[in-house]
């Protein structure tokens, strides 16, 4: 795959299709007023919670908003990914295997 022409949305649909094959659920995140949301909820049986943040192999850069929220939500205990290829879907689902 040409990782120049990767766009966000298949890095997106790459997730989804993943965390479903393991029995979990990537649901799309809108937070109506909220900029920098996450773009998924990762969830899996026995309550395993990871909020995803989806970007192109090239060029995706996490904003001053994202960066910002990620560390609110970081010091709460929750789980942040960012993902932005298969290498960082097989690291995200071995977590969620463990």
């Amino acid at each position: 795959m040409n990782v120049k022409r990767v766009l966000e949305n298949s890095v997106e649909n790459e997730l989804v299709k993943r965390v479903k094959a393991i029995g979990g659920r990537a649901e799309k995140v809108i937070a109506l007023g909220r900029r920098g949301f996450f773009d998924r909820l990762v969830v899996l049986p026995g309550g395993r919670i990871i909020f995803v943040e989806c970007k192109r192999p090239r060029g995706g850069i996490v904003s001053p908003n994202q960066i910002l929220l990620h560390d609110v939500y970081r010091k709460l205990g929750v789980v942040i990914a960012i993902v932005r290829n298969s290498e960082d879907i097989d690291q995200l689902i071995g977590h969620l295997e463990k």
